[in-house]
């Protein structure tokens, strides 16, 4: 089970995203007031900056919830670590595969919507702000997760071909 190369993919897709739920991914700041707008995985809050770039106080402008992101990291996460165990039935494998393709791809394009869209409106300004570390982790786990399923489909076509030969 785990010296097989692709649980080894899925339990890095699970690392990635569950660091995702604590980086943040994606911030703004307001270059007149030194407001902040910061996006993690659970909300877009407004934070104040003081002369060495910390977070001093709440900025004036109201959190907003973006729990969206945290709901389906963490599905992602649940969907990876069953398919590891499900190792005696790669047919289950690859549809949980897709199906956590499928979630990945939804994290993506959640957390570019609540970037690009929401946060850019909370706070007015030219450039269209940072993508941090956590913002790359979805992505990463679409890699990984591809990289799994390409090895059980490769397991599996192997079993086909042994069954054959009988």
């Amino acid at each position: 089970m785990i010296q097989r190369i692709q649980s080894v993919f899925l339990f890095l897709l699970v690392l990635a995203v569950i660091s995702m739920l604590f980086l943040p991914l994606w911030s703004k700041t307001d270059a007149v007031t030194g407001e902040t707008i910061v996006l993690t995985a659970w909300e877009l809050k407004s934070q104040m900056l003081n002369m060495n770039g910390d977070a001093a106080a709440a900025g004036m402008v109201p959190s907003k919830s973006a729990f969206a992101i945290g709901i389906l990291a963490i599905v992602a996460a649940v969907i990876a670590l069953v398919e590891i165990f499900q190792f005696r039935n790669r047919l289950n494998q690859m549809k949980l595969g897709l199906l956590n393709t499928l979630v990945l791809a939804a994290l993506f394009g959640t957390s570019f919507y609540y970037a690009a869209y929401v946060g850019n409106e909370m706070i007015k300004g030219t450039d269209n702000g940072s993508y941090e570390a956590g913002f790359y982790m979805p992505m990463l786990g679409l890699l990984l997760n591809a990289l799994a399923n390409r090895f059980i489909k490769r397991d599996e076509d192997l079993v086909r071909s042994v069954d054959r030969l009988r």
